[in-house]
C-alpha cells in the first residue's frame, strides 16, 4: 500500500487547467493545499484556424482533393501537457518534492507520461485516469488515498 506522505505532491490536470497540490499532513489523513494553479486561453479551433482548408490537384486530372488543415485547438492541448511536464522537471530539480501522483484526464495523462523527464517520472507514485478538476479539493482528497490504498 502506498501512502501520500507528507510533502508529496498531487498535479490534477485536463488539457487546459492544472492544480499542483501538495499533502500538508500525514498520508493516513490527506490535506492538500493549493501550490499553483496554471490555466490556458485554449479557444475553439475554429477561432484559431486563419483561413479555409486547402485544396490541392490530384496530377493532371481536374479532380482536387481537400486538405485538412491544422487542429490548433488540439496542438494546444498537447502543448499544455509538455508545458505541465516542463514545469514538474523544474519543481523535481529545485527539491520541491519527492513523490508525485497524477490525476488528469485520459490523454493528458498520455502526453504527460509521454513528455516526463526521467527525475519525474522516477519520483511518480500513483495515477489516476480521470479528469478531477471540477472537483472539490475534499473529494480529490478521497479519490488520490482510495486509488492509493488499491493501487
Amino acid at each position: 500500500m502506498t501512502r501520500l506522505s507528507h510533502g508529496a505532491f498531487v498535479l490534477v490536470a485536463d488539457s487546459e487547467k492544472a492544480l499542483f497540490l501538495e499533502n500538508t499532513v500525514d498520508g493516513d489523513d490527506p490535506f492538500l493545499q493549493v501550490r499553483r494553479k496554471d490555466e490556458q486561453d485554449n479557444p475553439p479551433d475554429r477561432e484559431q484556424s486563419a483561413n479555409r482548408p486547402g485544396r490541392f490537384n490530384d496530377g493532371p486530372s481536374v479532380h482536387r482533393s481537400a486538405v485538412d488543415d491544422t487542429d490548433w485547438h488540439q496542438l494546444a492541448k498537447e502543448r499544455f501537457a509538455k508545458d505541465l511536464a516542463d514545469k514538474l522537471y523544474e519543481m523535481a530539480r529545485r527539491g520541491d518534492y519527492e513523490k508525485l501522483v497524477l490525476v488528469a484526464a485520459p490523454e493528458v495523462l498520455g502526453e504527460l507520461r509521454k513528455s516526463l523527464h526521467k527525475e519525474v517520472s522516477d519520483r511518480v507514485i500513483g495515477e489516476i485516469s480521470k479528469n478531477l478538476t471540477g472537483h472539490e479539493i475534499t473529494k480529490i482528497e478521497e479519490l488520490v488515498k482510495d486509488a492509493l490504498r488499491h493501487g
